[in-house]
């Protein structure tokens, strides 16, 4: 048994990468599941393998499943087609396509193979070894925090943030309106003491005393 060193490059820029760890006896499936893990996305949509060449070609499909599609070979199955099978070049190239809608594309180089004797056996293959670059957003809503910003958003509650503004312009409205009223009524009463003040002077002077 060899362990398989893979480079996976995002098409669009390949300073964005990730290594990954794989046994020559596993199968394809393992390494679609691996790739999707390490990019963050999800595993919903349909996805291929090509074969290809120094110059990215692409050769024989090795897919998910048979898809209403056209072949120019039938295509072999990820879940029955080990990884090492296809293994011809030293440097084997591979093409992985994922979401047939988006086209996500991958260019896969090999760029080790590790002998049985040197590998680290305590690993639970497929894995990670090395990540570079922020990986795309698969549907445009993954920022740099990821899921820190949802668990920001979530203990702040910041959805209802918004509606609590509205409801403190409408405090300070009531309050104005309050104010208004309040000062309606000071002038009533400033009015009705100035009728009293001539024969009620005494009890005014009480009420002082006693507050």
């Amino acid at each position: 048994m060899a362990i398989l060193k893979f480079r996976v490059y995002w098409e669009d820029d390949d300073a964005i990468y990730r290594d990954i760890l794989v046994k020559h006896t596993q199968n394809f499936i393992e390494l679609n599941n691996i790739i999707l893990k390490a990019f963050e996305f999800d595993q919903i949509h349909a996805a291929t393998f090509y074969r290809s060449n120094d110059i990215w070609k692409r050769g024989r499909e090795i897919s998910k499943e048979i898809y209403e599609k056209e072949y120019v070979a039938a295509p072999l199955l990820m879940n029955e087609t080990a990884i090492g099978t296809e293994i011809i070049d030293t440097n084997q190239h591979f093409i992985y396509v994922y979401d047939f809608a988006k086209t996500w594309t991958f260019l896969i180089e090999l760029i080790q193979v590790i002998k049985n004797a040197d590998a680290d056996m305590e690993l639970n293959y497929p894995v990670v070894s090395r990540v570079e670059g922020v990986g795309p957003m698969q549907y445009g809503s993954k920022g740099l925090l990821g899921k820190q910003f949802a668990d920001i958003e979530e203990k702040y509650d910041l959805s209802e943030a918004t509606d609590g503004f509205g409801e403190e312009g409408e405090e300070d409205a009531n309050a104005s309106d309050t104010g208004e009223d309040a000062d309606d009524g000071d002038d009533q009463d400033d009015d009705n003491n100035d009728d009293n003040d001539s024969g009620n002077g005494e009890f005014l002077d009480d009420s002082f005393e006693a507050y």
